[in-house]
């Protein structure tokens, strides 16, 4: 009997030895095979880029385009591992900033603002979400970097920048002449009155007179565009994103009034200007696209330098030339990347 009982404990302990056992051995397989689910879920998680513009037109469209061209190049492809949420503040700086804080409130995974006025918006409503601009012609006087090369905060980009002595080598070799430039401008864009600025300084040396037409909105660009009439030899438009946006308005002036429009928007000449030098914003878009791309890998916003890009474009068109009183000299034509008709 006592022997029949020593058997049947050992039996008794044998079976729970094998259960705790069994259950380790599946608990290990089950543990393995959850990590090995954790691993493949963070490759393949799913990325949210947030893509906000102060308004819609060509160069800033391009900028956007050449942005999600770059990531799906990258291998972040919408629908797949990403998701880009675009909205347009329709060149409104109180929806720029309502669109900014429900960008911070998604908790996006990096927010992209094409545009000054659509960077600071973002940047005044988050710290931490990292924020890459593009288009922004100052970013460090926009206070939105406080240096080009590594701002040590959430925020960095790409800026459309330009050089002002090929600008006004430019005027001078359509206008030989010339004494009186206009600039039409949005008074609250601070690219459009950094440029104002320093094209006062740039010119006035020279002998030539800046008039500026501001334009608070772009139902404005028109009329600021007419109180330049009989005063100057050209208007000059820069990046001016209201400027831009009803540059057709600006066209109908010019041709009215006999006022050629040099412009530094290339995408501007299909417009009305007779000629252009500026950046390629579907290029600069790319770049852009490329700082996103590294900070999805991982990189720190603020680790990662400004773009600026350093090729200009000169693009020209005989045609608008004619249509507002002016020939344009056919060196110019032949120094053209693209003769818009």
């Amino acid at each position: 009997m006592l022997y029949q009982n020593r058997f049947a404990k050992a039996l008794l302990w044998g079976g729970v030895c094998t259960a705790i056992l069994t259950g380790c051995s599946q608990s290990a397989e089950d543990t393995t095979a959850n990590d090995g689910a954790a691993t493949g879920d963070a490759a393949t998680a799913m990325k949210t880029v947030a893509i906000t513009a102060i308004v819609e037109h060509p160069a800033l469209d391009d900028v956007r385009k050449g942005v999600i061209e770059e990531l799906a190049e990258a291998g972040f492809t919408e629908g797949e591992n990403l998701t880009v949420n675009f909205q347009s503040a329709q060149g409104n700086t109180a929806t720029a900033g309502q669109i900014a804080k429900q960008f911070v409130a998604d908790n996006s995974d990096v927010i992209v603002a094409i545009g000054t006025p659509s960077a600071q918006s973002v940047a005044a409503a988050t710290s931490t979400i990292p924020l890459v601009f593009s288009a922004v012609t100052d970013p460090v006087e926009a206070k939105l970097v406080s240096k080009l090369d590594g701002s040590g905060t959430n925020v960095t980009g790409g800026s459309d920048a330009l050089p002002y002595e090929p600008q006004i080598a430019l005027m001078r070799q359509i206008i030989p002449s010339l004494k009186n430039v206009g600039y039409v401008y949005s008074p609250g864009e601070v690219n459009s009155t950094i440029i104002l600025k320093n094209l006062k300084e740039k010119l006035t040396p020279m002998g030539i007179t800046v008039h500026e037409a501001p334009a608070q909105r772009s139902t404005d660009i028109a009329m600021a565009a007419r109180s330049l009439e009989g005063k100057v030899d050209m208007i000059y438009t820069s990046t001016d994103n209201n400027v831009v946006s009803a540059y057709e308005s600006l066209f109908q002036v010019a041709k009215e009034s006999k006022i050629p429009l040099i412009a530094s928007d290339t995408s501007s000449v299909a417009r009305g200007a007779i000629a252009a030098l500026g950046v390629d914003y579907y290029a600069l878009g790319r770049e852009t696209g490329k700082i996103v791309v590294r900070i999805l890998n991982g990189e720190k916003a603020g680790d990662i330098p400004v773009y600026t890009p350093q090729a200009l474009d000169l693009y020209v068109s005989p045609k608008n030339a004619k249509a507002e009183g002016i020939t344009l000299p056919q060196a110019v034509i032949d120094k053209a990347k693209e003769v818009v008709e």
